[in-house]
C-alpha cells in the first residue's frame, strides 16, 4: 500500500447496503468516515425538502465545500457513504468508487420494508436496473479514480467488504459491467413488473 491518503466513494441506490458496508470498511482500513446524508442535515447543507419523495435536496455546491475541508483535514484515508457521492465529491481527489448493486427482486423487497412506495420505490428501482448509479460513477470518474462495481445479492456486508478489500489491496483489478437486472428481468418475464417508471 503506498503512502498517499485514498480517497473512497460507496455508492449505489438506496437499499443496496451502502452504509453498513461503508461503516464496517471505514472500520476495516481506519478511515474517516462520512456519510453523506448525516453530514448534509446535520451541518444543516439543505436546500430544501422534497414532498413527493419524501428526501431532502441537498445543496452540492456546499456538501462538496466541506468534502473538500474534511478530506484535506484528514490525517488518514477517507470514505464517503452515499449515493449522490459522485456528484459531490472532489474528482481531483477520489481514487476509488464502488458501486454497490443488487437484484432488483431482492431489492424491491428491502425498499418495501424500509416503507418506500409509490414513485419513491419505482424510481429507485429503475434507477437500479437502468444502472443509473453506476453511469454517474463512469461520467464522474477519469484516470485517477477506478470504478468498481460489486453485486451485493444475497451478501452480508462483510462479504461485500472482503471483496472490496481485495480491490484495495490491490489483489485483484476493478470490474464493472458485472449485471445485467435488465436483461434478467427480461429473462424471468417480470421487466413489466419493476420498471414501472
Amino acid at each position: 500500500m503506498t503512502n498517499a491518503k485514498r480517497v473512497i466513494l460507496i455508492t449505489g441506490t438506496p437499499g443496496v447496503g451502502k452504509t453498513s458496508v461503508a461503516r464496517m470498511l471505514a472500520s476495516r482500513i481506519n478511515a474517516v468516515y462520512v456519510n453523506l446524508t448525516k453530514l448534509a442535515t446535520e451541518e444543516n447543507l439543505i436546500l430544501e425538502f422534497d414532498v413527493d419523495r419524501q428526501t431532502h435536496i441537498i445543496d452540492e455546491a456546499k456538501v462538496k465545500h466541506r468534502l473538500v475541508e474534511i478530506i484535506e483535514n484528514a490525517p488518514r484515508d477517507v470514505l464517503i457513504d452515499g449515493h449522490y457521492a459522485v456528484f459531490v465529491a472532489p474528482k481531483n481527489m477520489v481514487t476509488h468508487v464502488f458501486v454497490l448493486r443488487r437484484n432488483p427482486i431482492e431489492l424491491k423487497k428491502i425498499l418495501e420494508d424500509r416503507g418506500f412506495s409509490g414513485q419513491k420505490l419505482w424510481e429507485n428501482l429503475a434507477a437500479e436496473i437502468l444502472d443509473v448509479c453506476l453511469a454517474d460513477a463512469l461520467n464522474f470518474a477519469d484516470e485517477s479514480a477506478k470504478v468498481c462495481e460489486v453485486d451485493v445479492t444475497g451478501k452480508n456486508a462483510s462479504e461485500v467488504v472482503e471483496e472490496i478489500l481485495v480491490v484495495l489491496e490491490n489483489e485483484r483489478e476493478c470490474f464493472y459491467g458485472v449485471v445485467d437486472w435488465l436483461g434478467l428481468l427480461e429473462q424471468k418475464g417480470v421487466l413489466d413488473e419493476y420498471l414501472r417508471v
